[in-house]
């Protein structure tokens, strides 16, 4: 149980931390067309992003694949471009239309496993309770993005219903300042390459 704990506590931090401005604009990119109501919808859009994130973690501890942190930490805001690029071009928030959000929280995912698993690998290697602590982590990762998630519905409530904003508004102001941060971060790392 105390490995449980840990990896939790590690998994929490990777999402809520200051160092985590990849990960939670990631987040944001993929919550900002939805409103409270869709609740459901991002519940499920941000286990996808997990199971993604998992599934490179858990090759990477057992040593199935590898990845190079420099194209990997330049990737990671590249896919925060591509998710907030997609969100400007919509004119519509069916389910329908954003069902393609899903694939790409979940294909994302797979790249932002990458960044955490060269870090994580050694720790948990040497653990014997390796299904416990990716539990652990994966479980922490989760609830952190669901934190991060409820904070931006809260907010578009707010934004949309409360201060009478339209929801595209809403979206092209949310996925611009994050298109934006993302890009930058992009180039900061793209000189490490």
């Amino acid at each position: 149980m105390e490995d449980f704990s840990f990896y939790f506590g590690l998994g929490w931090e990777h999402i809520i931390s200051a160092d985590a401005l990849d990960h939670q604009l990631f987040i944001a990119a993929i919550a900002a067309i939805y409103l409270l109501k869709d609740w459901k919808q991002v519940l499920i859009l941000v286990t996808a992003f997990t199971i993604g994130h998992s599934l490179t973690l858990a090759l990477s501890v057992m040593d199935v694949v590898r990845f190079n942190r420099n194209w990997v930490e330049f990737l990671i805001p590249c896919t925060i471009v591509i998710t907030a690029s997609s969100n400007l071009f919509q004119r519509k928030f069916t389910p329908r239309s954003i069902r393609i959000n899903y694939f790409i929280a979940l294909f994302f995912g797979l790249i932002h496993g990458m960044g955490f698993a060269n870090s994580i690998r050694p720790m948990l290697a040497k653990d014997q309770g390796i299904v416990s602590s990716l539990l652990g982590f994966n479980v922490g990762l989760e609830a952190g993005q669901i934190v991060v998630v409820l904070i931006l519905l809260l907010l578009a409530q707010l934004i949309v219903n409360v201060f009478r904003v339209e929801r595209r508004e809403w979206v092209i102001f949310l996925s611009a300042a994050v298109f934006s941060l993302s890009v930058k971060m992009a180039l900061e790392r793209i000189g490490s390459l």
